[in-house]
């Protein structure tokens, strides 16, 4: 029997802030050492550590606490969101929770991270992450290649603009189709981004496509 430590990725899913119940904090205690750490990172994620022989009742249990789990790796981070600050239909929160469901977890050449923000304002920080998409009225606009850290720190660029929901969930799945088909191995988005061409990608996705 192996003794091998994976790591998983657990928040406690999207929602007004990030908060987590006693019992969610009681449970994930359960699978920590007294001189283990539970790493909180930039995208609301805590990073626990558990045997790999234990993993599938691990994450049933978490998930029926009401904790969200993700593979940690080259896979399509949980969304990135601001704090919903204004009522449930008027920040689009449902959105956020539809596009979380299609686009976390599914596996790319590299790390994704998604943000999304539910006004201007701009708190989820979506211009600064590898897919932004940004609520502005009753519409959505869509960015891409945006970057935060280093010397080529960069704001994304304009995709798509005015999308109703339909349009904008068929953007983000052919946009992660593309990047799954023609992306090098761990190459970073925004420079799958740079190398394909905003025109190029924008002209591979119909945004009349059915879901």
């Amino acid at each position: 029997m192996t003794n091998k430590k994976v790591k998983i990725a657990v928040n406690g899913g999207i929602d007004f802030g990030a908060k987590l119940k006693p019992s969610q904090l009681l449970t994930l205690a359960k699978y920590m050492d007294e001189d283990d750490e539970l790493e909180l990172t930039t995208f609301q994620q805590l990073y626990l550590e558990v045997l790999e022989q234990d993993l599938e009742s691990i994450v049933e249990e978490l998930e029926k606490v009401g904790l969200h789990c993700y593979p940690v790796g080259n896979y399509v981070k949980s969304l990135r969101t601001c704090n919903f600050c204004k009522g449930e239909e008027q920040e689009g929160m449902p959105v956020a929770k539809e596009l979380n469901q299609r686009m976390a977890r599914r596996e790319v050449p590299f790390t994704l991270k998604p943000a999304y923000t539910g006004c201007p304002i701009g708190c989820g920080e979506p211009l600064i992450n590898d897919i932004g998409v940004m609520k502005i009225r009753d519409t959505y606009n869509v960015y891409v290649g945006g970057k935060s850290k280093g010397k080529d720190a960069k704001v994304g660029e304009l995709l798509f603009e005015s999308l109703v929901p339909d349009q904008l969930y068929r953007v983000v799945d052919q946009l992660i189709d593309l990047y799954a088909e023609q992306g090098k191995k761990r190459e970073p988005f925004p420079k799958f981004v740079k190398r394909y061409s905003v025109d190029t990608i924008k002209a591979q996705i119909d945004l009349n496509e059915m879901s």
